[in-house]
């Protein structure tokens, strides 16, 4: 038994609605639509637990083996990717689904409490990643510096494309991607058919040169290359039945080097 659809209906129901997110601090900005989707997980009459700043994912249900993991992006702005600091993405963890919330609002100065969500994507995690394998840890070399008793610490950083790098037909309206074999709720209407195909390589390793700054990746044939994995996007009845579809002229993801 799933809840995501109920959820997603609540989710939908509340931008038709008209429920705003409203500003907690001024101080910061990040946790404003993480609270706003918070006080629609308690109108959805489920019991959930709510994780701190570096736990994964943000909420997790009681009776429900579900996880949502939240993502704010004002718009315009940074859309195309978003940066997972504590766990690389991935459709399941600890046994449970997990679901990404991708809420677009407009940029806000100082004065504004309240704004608008323009858009929102609740996709399954395996749209971004189909890999349930990769356990992320943070690990550290000694022995650095002149005298040798520095040690650096390996933080990981995973830049991710969302979705609205990944596919097309999200702008305007609030849509759920679930893997294509999961039967819906009712009043849900098909508004897309996804698929992703695996890579030919993988990423199994980097090594860093501290005297050229240079990263050079380690990299093995995809054991699963080729491989699909569908999914339905899906909108409740009466919204917008604007297609969505894959991006056929993706770009690639540019990050800028840190000095």
């Amino acid at each position: 038994m799933r809840k995501i659809f109920d959820i997603f209906k609540q989710t939908s129901e509340a931008i038709f609605g008209g429920n705003l997110i409203r500003r907690v601090s001024r101080t910061d900005k990040e946790f404003h639509f993480q609270n706003w989707f918070e006080v629609l997980l308690a109108a959805s009459n489920v019991h959930f637990d709510k994780g701190g700043r570096n736990s994964y994912p943000d909420f997790t249900l009681v009776e429900f083996t579900e996880g949502y993991e939240i993502k704010g992006l004002a718009w315009p702005g940074r859309e195309s990717t978003f940066d997972c600091n504590s766990q690389a993405p991935t459709g399941f963890h600890n046994g449970r689904d997990i679901f990404y919330v991708f809420g677009r609002y407009p940029p806000t100065d100082e004065a504004e409490e309240e704004y608008p969500v323009i858009d929102i994507v609740i996709c399954h995690g395996d749209f971004l990643n189909a890999d349930h394998e990769y356990r992320h840890r943070n690990r550290s070399v000694k022995g650095f510096g002149s005298y040798g008793d520095i040690m650096i610490r390996v933080r990981k950083m995973y830049v991710v494309p969302t979705p609205y790098a990944i596919a097309e037909g999200f702008t305007g309206t609030r849509t759920l991607v679930v893997p294509a074999e999961w039967e819906p709720s009712r009043n849900m209407q098909v508004v897309g058919r996804l698929d992703r195909r695996e890579a030919s390589s993988v990423v199994v390793g980097y090594n860093f040169d501290l005297k050229s700054n240079a990263i050079t990746p380690s990299t093995i044939p995809n054991p699963s290359a080729g491989q699909v994995h569908s999914f339905t996007a899906y909108r409740i009845d009466g919204d917008s039945a604007n297609p969505v579809s894959i991006r056929t002229d993706r770009p690639g993801i540019a990050i800028d080097d840190e000095e």
